[in-house]
Protein backbone atom coordinates (compact mmCIF):
# COMPACT_ATOMS: atom_id res chain seq x y z
CA UNK A 1 0.00 0.00 0.00
CA UNK A 2 1.45 3.52 -1.08
CA UNK A 3 1.56 5.65 2.32
CA UNK A 4 1.43 8.73 0.79
CA UNK A 5 -1.74 10.63 0.44
CA UNK A 6 -3.04 7.24 1.94
CA UNK A 7 -7.19 7.78 3.04
CA UNK A 8 -9.53 6.38 5.95
CA UNK A 9 -10.84 3.95 3.54
CA UNK A 10 -7.48 3.07 2.14
CA UNK A 11 -6.32 1.86 5.98
CA UNK A 12 -9.90 0.13 6.70
CA UNK A 13 -9.33 -1.85 3.83
CA UNK A 14 -5.61 -2.64 4.39
CA UNK A 15 -6.97 -3.65 7.71
CA UNK A 16 -8.81 -6.19 6.56
CA UNK A 17 -6.68 -7.61 4.03
CA UNK A 18 -4.29 -8.79 6.45
CA UNK A 19 -6.36 -11.02 9.06
CA UNK A 20 -8.33 -12.66 5.53
CA UNK A 21 -4.63 -13.03 4.03
CA UNK A 22 -3.44 -14.89 6.90
CA UNK A 23 -6.02 -16.87 7.25
CA UNK A 24 -6.33 -17.77 3.45
CA UNK A 25 -2.88 -20.15 2.33
CA UNK A 26 -3.85 -19.19 -1.63
CA UNK A 27 -2.84 -15.98 -1.38
CA UNK A 28 0.33 -15.68 -0.30
CA UNK A 29 0.87 -18.94 -2.53
CA UNK A 30 -0.60 -17.29 -5.46
CA UNK A 31 1.11 -14.39 -5.23
CA UNK A 32 4.62 -15.56 -4.62
CA UNK A 33 3.70 -18.03 -7.43
CA UNK A 34 3.15 -14.43 -9.62
CA UNK A 35 6.47 -13.28 -8.90
CA UNK A 36 8.72 -16.02 -8.94
CA UNK A 37 7.23 -16.87 -13.03
CA UNK A 38 7.14 -12.96 -13.01
CA UNK A 39 3.80 -12.42 -13.91
CA UNK A 40 4.35 -9.41 -11.35
CA UNK A 41 7.49 -7.52 -9.32
CA UNK A 42 5.74 -7.02 -6.28
CA UNK A 43 1.96 -7.91 -4.57
CA UNK A 44 1.59 -4.46 -4.84
CA UNK A 45 1.02 -4.12 -8.78
CA UNK A 46 -2.08 -7.13 -8.11
CA UNK A 47 -5.19 -4.89 -8.73
CA UNK A 48 -8.12 -5.87 -6.65
CA UNK A 49 -11.09 -5.59 -8.60
CA UNK A 50 -13.92 -6.32 -5.25
CA UNK A 51 -14.14 -7.91 -2.07
CA UNK A 52 -17.17 -9.79 -0.66
CA UNK A 53 -19.13 -9.83 2.59
CA UNK A 54 -21.70 -12.11 3.94
CA UNK A 55 -24.50 -10.96 5.78
CA UNK A 56 -28.14 -11.74 7.74
CA UNK A 57 -31.00 -10.13 6.65
CA UNK A 58 -32.04 -10.07 10.55
CA UNK A 59 -32.66 -6.60 12.35
CA UNK A 60 -29.46 -4.29 13.41
CA UNK A 61 -28.04 -6.30 10.95
CA UNK A 62 -27.74 -7.02 7.26
CA UNK A 63 -26.94 -5.26 4.32
CA UNK A 64 -28.34 -1.92 5.41
CA UNK A 65 -26.24 -2.23 8.48
CA UNK A 66 -22.68 -2.73 7.10
CA UNK A 67 -23.39 -0.29 3.87
CA UNK A 68 -23.15 2.89 6.07
CA UNK A 69 -19.13 2.23 6.59
CA UNK A 70 -18.67 2.33 2.49
CA UNK A 71 -21.83 5.02 1.94
CA UNK A 72 -19.66 7.04 4.52
CA UNK A 73 -16.55 6.79 3.02
CA UNK A 74 -17.64 7.58 -0.75
CA UNK A 75 -18.80 4.37 -2.20
CA UNK A 76 -22.23 4.55 -4.23
CA UNK A 77 -24.55 1.64 -4.18
CA UNK A 78 -25.62 0.40 -7.35
CA UNK A 79 -27.25 -2.53 -8.53
CA UNK A 80 -29.26 -5.14 -6.53
CA UNK A 81 -29.19 -8.98 -7.14
CA UNK A 82 -31.50 -11.88 -5.91
CA UNK A 83 -30.57 -15.23 -5.62
CA UNK A 84 -33.78 -17.50 -5.24
CA UNK A 85 -32.76 -20.76 -4.93
CA UNK A 86 -29.88 -19.79 -2.40
CA UNK A 87 -32.52 -17.16 -0.74
CA UNK A 88 -29.95 -14.75 -0.77
CA UNK A 89 -29.96 -10.66 -1.83
CA UNK A 90 -26.75 -8.35 -3.16
CA UNK A 91 -26.20 -4.91 -3.93
CA UNK A 92 -22.39 -3.73 -5.28
CA UNK A 93 -20.80 -0.51 -4.50
CA UNK A 94 -18.58 1.44 -6.99
CA UNK A 95 -15.84 2.93 -5.53
CA UNK A 96 -14.88 6.95 -4.98
CA UNK A 97 -11.67 6.38 -6.39
CA UNK A 98 -10.39 4.03 -9.27
CA UNK A 99 -7.55 2.31 -7.36
CA UNK A 100 -10.12 1.27 -4.46
CA UNK A 101 -11.90 -2.30 -5.03
CA UNK A 102 -15.90 -2.70 -6.09
CA UNK A 103 -17.60 -3.44 -2.82
CA UNK A 104 -20.44 -7.25 -2.96
CA UNK A 105 -22.50 -6.93 0.22
CA UNK A 106 -24.91 -10.12 0.49
CA UNK A 107 -27.27 -11.21 2.84
CA UNK A 108 -29.29 -14.22 3.68
CA UNK A 109 -33.30 -13.70 3.90
CA UNK A 110 -33.33 -15.76 6.97
CA UNK A 111 -37.63 -15.32 6.97
CA UNK A 112 -37.10 -18.18 4.03
CA UNK A 113 -35.67 -20.51 6.11
CA UNK A 114 -37.25 -23.46 8.14
CA UNK A 115 -38.52 -22.13 11.69
CA UNK A 116 -35.76 -24.34 13.41
CA UNK A 117 -32.99 -22.28 10.99
CA UNK A 118 -34.78 -19.29 11.90
CA UNK A 119 -34.48 -20.31 15.73
CA UNK A 120 -30.57 -20.95 15.76
CA UNK A 121 -29.67 -17.93 14.08
CA UNK A 122 -32.23 -15.57 16.21
CA UNK A 123 -30.96 -17.00 19.20
CA UNK A 124 -27.39 -15.52 18.00
CA UNK A 125 -28.30 -12.36 16.32
CA UNK A 126 -30.92 -11.62 18.77
CA UNK A 127 -28.05 -10.40 21.35
CA UNK A 128 -27.74 -7.31 18.84
CA UNK A 129 -29.37 -4.88 20.34
CA UNK A 130 -28.45 -1.73 18.48
CA UNK A 131 -27.06 -1.48 14.97
CA UNK A 132 -23.25 -2.09 15.62
CA UNK A 133 -22.24 0.70 12.99
CA UNK A 134 -24.32 3.46 14.54
CA UNK A 135 -21.64 2.56 17.67
CA UNK A 136 -18.47 3.65 15.64
CA UNK A 137 -16.58 6.51 14.79
CA UNK A 138 -16.03 5.96 10.67
CA UNK A 139 -13.59 8.00 10.15
CA UNK A 140 -11.21 5.93 12.97
CA UNK A 141 -10.04 2.92 10.83
CA UNK A 142 -8.80 0.91 13.69
CA UNK A 143 -11.87 1.61 15.66
CA UNK A 144 -13.46 -0.17 12.46
CA UNK A 145 -10.77 -2.45 11.58
CA UNK A 146 -11.24 -3.47 15.42
CA UNK A 147 -15.21 -4.31 14.60
CA UNK A 148 -14.54 -6.58 11.70
CA UNK A 149 -12.20 -8.39 13.91
CA UNK A 150 -14.87 -8.75 16.81
CA UNK A 151 -17.46 -11.22 17.16
CA UNK A 152 -20.97 -10.06 17.17
CA UNK A 153 -22.71 -12.91 18.63
CA UNK A 154 -21.27 -15.66 20.69
CA UNK A 155 -19.87 -18.64 19.42
CA UNK A 156 -22.14 -21.86 18.56
CA UNK A 157 -22.45 -25.34 18.90
CA UNK A 158 -21.21 -27.67 16.56
CA UNK A 159 -24.70 -29.60 15.99
CA UNK A 160 -26.25 -26.21 15.35
CA UNK A 161 -23.69 -25.12 12.56
CA UNK A 162 -24.28 -28.46 11.05
CA UNK A 163 -27.93 -28.02 11.44
CA UNK A 164 -27.63 -24.97 9.55
CA UNK A 165 -25.24 -26.60 7.01
CA UNK A 166 -28.17 -29.10 6.05
CA UNK A 167 -30.33 -26.14 4.67
CA UNK A 168 -28.20 -23.29 4.15
CA UNK A 169 -24.42 -23.56 3.39
CA UNK A 170 -24.65 -19.74 3.49
CA UNK A 171 -25.96 -19.52 6.77
CA UNK A 172 -23.83 -21.74 8.39
CA UNK A 173 -20.71 -19.90 7.39
CA UNK A 174 -21.88 -17.00 8.50
CA UNK A 175 -23.15 -17.56 11.89
CA UNK A 176 -19.71 -18.93 12.52
CA UNK A 177 -17.32 -16.81 10.19
CA UNK A 178 -19.29 -13.36 11.22
CA UNK A 179 -18.35 -10.24 9.00
CA UNK A 180 -14.71 -11.79 8.00
CA UNK A 181 -13.56 -10.81 4.41
CA UNK A 182 -15.22 -13.31 2.19
CA UNK A 183 -12.86 -13.16 -1.10
CA UNK A 184 -10.68 -10.38 -2.43
CA UNK A 185 -10.57 -10.25 -6.20
CA UNK A 186 -7.33 -10.44 -8.89
CA UNK A 187 -7.97 -8.26 -11.84
CA UNK A 188 -7.00 -10.53 -14.67
CA UNK A 189 -6.83 -7.48 -17.44
CA UNK A 190 -4.73 -5.61 -15.21
CA UNK A 191 -1.74 -8.67 -16.03
CA UNK A 192 0.56 -9.02 -18.67
CA UNK A 193 -0.20 -10.85 -21.46
CA UNK A 194 -1.07 -13.79 -22.16
CA UNK A 195 -1.97 -13.67 -18.65
CA UNK A 196 -4.41 -11.27 -18.53
CA UNK A 197 -6.79 -13.73 -20.37
CA UNK A 198 -8.81 -16.01 -17.73
CA UNK A 199 -8.38 -19.11 -19.40
CA UNK A 200 -4.52 -18.45 -19.20
CA UNK A 201 -4.59 -17.51 -16.08
CA UNK A 202 -6.42 -20.41 -14.70
CA UNK A 203 -4.19 -22.70 -16.35
CA UNK A 204 -1.10 -21.15 -14.02
CA UNK A 205 -2.98 -21.58 -10.95
CA UNK A 206 -3.38 -25.16 -11.71
CA UNK A 207 0.14 -25.48 -12.63
CA UNK A 208 0.82 -24.07 -8.94
CA UNK A 209 -1.77 -26.51 -7.18
CA UNK A 210 -5.29 -23.96 -7.03
CA UNK A 211 -7.69 -25.94 -6.82
CA UNK A 212 -10.88 -24.22 -9.01
CA UNK A 213 -14.59 -24.20 -7.97
CA UNK A 214 -15.74 -25.75 -10.63
CA UNK A 215 -19.46 -25.56 -9.88
CA UNK A 216 -21.06 -24.12 -13.20
CA UNK A 217 -17.59 -24.24 -15.24
CA UNK A 218 -14.38 -23.28 -14.22
CA UNK A 219 -14.95 -19.86 -15.98
CA UNK A 220 -18.21 -18.80 -15.19
CA UNK A 221 -19.49 -15.97 -18.06
CA UNK A 222 -21.68 -13.11 -18.09
CA UNK A 223 -24.65 -13.42 -20.26
CA UNK A 224 -23.08 -10.37 -22.62
CA UNK A 225 -19.73 -12.49 -22.39
CA UNK A 226 -18.01 -9.18 -21.18
CA UNK A 227 -17.21 -10.64 -17.26
CA UNK A 228 -15.73 -13.41 -17.20
CA UNK A 229 -15.13 -15.26 -12.92
CA UNK A 230 -13.25 -17.87 -11.61
CA UNK A 231 -12.69 -18.59 -7.90
CA UNK A 232 -10.32 -21.09 -5.98
CA UNK A 233 -12.14 -23.31 -3.49
CA UNK A 234 -11.93 -22.74 0.22
CA UNK A 235 -9.61 -24.61 1.89
CA UNK A 236 -10.66 -25.47 4.99
CA UNK A 237 -9.80 -24.00 8.55
CA UNK A 238 -9.82 -24.83 12.20
CA UNK A 239 -12.82 -23.74 14.03
CA UNK A 240 -13.87 -23.48 17.54
CA UNK A 241 -17.29 -24.28 18.71
CA UNK A 242 -18.63 -23.92 21.87
CA UNK A 243 -17.56 -26.47 24.87
CA UNK A 244 -13.99 -26.56 23.18
CA UNK A 245 -15.38 -28.54 20.30
CA UNK A 246 -12.90 -27.98 17.21
CA UNK A 247 -13.76 -29.11 13.50
CA UNK A 248 -12.27 -27.73 10.15
CA UNK A 249 -14.70 -25.94 8.01
CA UNK A 250 -14.12 -23.64 4.80
CA UNK A 251 -12.59 -20.51 5.21
CA UNK A 252 -12.26 -17.87 2.92
CA UNK A 253 -11.18 -17.98 -0.46
CA UNK A 254 -9.69 -16.16 -3.55
CA UNK A 255 -11.56 -15.08 -6.65
CA UNK A 256 -10.03 -14.30 -10.67
CA UNK A 257 -12.00 -11.58 -12.88
CA UNK A 258 -12.02 -10.79 -16.00
CA UNK A 259 -13.19 -7.61 -17.56
CA UNK A 260 -13.72 -7.12 -21.17
CA UNK A 261 -13.81 -3.60 -23.14
CA UNK A 262 -17.67 -2.83 -24.06
CA UNK A 263 -18.51 -3.21 -27.90
CA UNK A 264 -18.54 0.65 -28.39
CA UNK A 265 -15.08 1.00 -27.15
CA UNK A 266 -13.37 -2.01 -29.12
CA UNK A 267 -11.85 1.07 -31.31
CA UNK A 268 -9.46 2.48 -28.99
CA UNK A 269 -5.97 1.24 -28.87
CA UNK A 270 -4.93 -0.86 -25.86
CA UNK A 271 -2.56 1.66 -24.16
CA UNK A 272 -6.29 4.15 -24.35
CA UNK A 273 -8.22 1.64 -22.37
CA UNK A 274 -9.47 2.55 -18.83
CA UNK A 275 -11.30 1.03 -16.63
CA UNK A 276 -14.87 3.30 -17.58
CA UNK A 277 -14.30 1.69 -20.97
CA UNK A 278 -15.12 -2.24 -19.51
CA UNK A 279 -17.94 -3.92 -18.30
CA UNK A 280 -18.78 -2.86 -14.50
CA UNK A 281 -20.64 -4.33 -12.12
CA UNK A 282 -21.92 -8.22 -11.66
CA UNK A 283 -23.71 -11.24 -12.60
CA UNK A 284 -26.66 -13.25 -10.75
CA UNK A 285 -25.41 -16.35 -13.03
CA UNK A 286 -21.53 -15.58 -11.96
CA UNK A 287 -21.89 -15.00 -8.37
CA UNK A 288 -24.42 -17.82 -8.13
CA UNK A 289 -21.72 -20.19 -8.63
CA UNK A 290 -18.62 -18.15 -6.87
CA UNK A 291 -20.76 -18.63 -3.86
CA UNK A 292 -20.44 -22.36 -3.84
CA UNK A 293 -16.45 -22.02 -3.38
CA UNK A 294 -17.26 -22.19 0.61
CA UNK A 295 -19.64 -25.22 -0.19
CA UNK A 296 -19.07 -28.69 0.89
CA UNK A 297 -19.32 -29.90 -2.41
CA UNK A 298 -16.27 -28.10 -3.69
CA UNK A 299 -14.20 -28.03 -0.61
CA UNK A 300 -14.64 -31.45 0.20
CA UNK A 301 -13.40 -32.49 -3.44
CA UNK A 302 -10.44 -30.34 -3.19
Amino acid sequence: MNLQNTSTIDWILHGLFEPYAERVPEVSKITNAMIQHQIIRSKHQIVNDHIAFRTLDVKNLGINSLEKIFLHHGFKKRDFYRFNAKKLDAFWYSPPKEHLPRVFISQLRVKDLSNLAQSIIYRYTNTVHLDPIDQLNLDDFKEVVHFFQSPLWDIPSLEEYENLLVESEYAAWVILNRYYLNHYTISIQELPTPYNQLGQFNEFLVDIGIKLNDSGGIIKTSRDGLLLQSSSVASKVLAHFQNGVSRKIAGSYVEFAQRKVLPEFNHLPQEKIKPKHRRDGFEVGNADKIFESTFTSQVNNA
